[in-house]
C-alpha cells in the first residue's frame, strides 16, 4: 500500500460543552491538520496521486476554518467541537475532492498542540 499526505496549519477558536474544565470557555488553537491517503497502485507516472491536487482539497478547507470560531461553522456548529468532529467534518469536505481517483483511504489528524492529535480514517468509496 502506498501513501502521500500534506498537512497545513489554521487559527480557529472554540469552547467545549461537558465536563472540560477551563475548555469550556472559548479558547483558541493553532491547528494542524494532516491528510494522508493510502492506495496499492501508482499511476504511470510512478505517483499514488497528484500531491497539488491533495494540498488544494487541503487548503480548500484550511481557508474556510481560519481565524473562524467553529461553534459557528456549518456542519460543526450543532456538534461539540472537539478534534475528533473537527476531524470528521474535515475528512468528509477532503474526501469529496478526492473520490474516483483509485485511492483506498483517507485519514484525518487534527492536532490541537504539537503532543495531541484527533484523527478520523475511512475508506473512499
Amino acid at each position: 500500500m502506498y501513501e502521500i499526505g500534506v498537512n497545513a496549519q489554521f487559527e480557529a477558536a472554540h469552547r467545549l460543552e461537558g465536563n472540560f474544565g477551563p475548555a469550556t470557555r472559548m479558547h483558541g488553537h493553532t491547528y494542524r491538520l494532516e491528510a494522508i491517503v493510502t492506495g496499492p497502485h501508482l499511476q504511470p507516472d510512478g505517483t499514488l496521486f497528484d500531491i497539488t491536487r491533495l494540498h488544494e482539497a487541503v487548503n480548500a478547507i484550511v481557508a474556510d476554518l481560519h481565524y473562524r470560531d467553529l461553534g459557528t461553522v456549518e456542519g460543526l456548529r450543532d456538534v461539540n467541537t472537539t478534534a475528533e468532529h473537527v476531524a470528521r467534518y474535515c475528512w468528509e469536505r477532503i474526501a469529496a475532492a478526492l473520490r474516483g481517483a483509485g485511492l483506498t483511504t483517507l485519514t484525518v489528524r487534527i492536532w490541537e498542540n504539537p503532543q495531541a492529535y484527533a484523527a478520523y480514517s475511512s475508506a473512499l468509496a
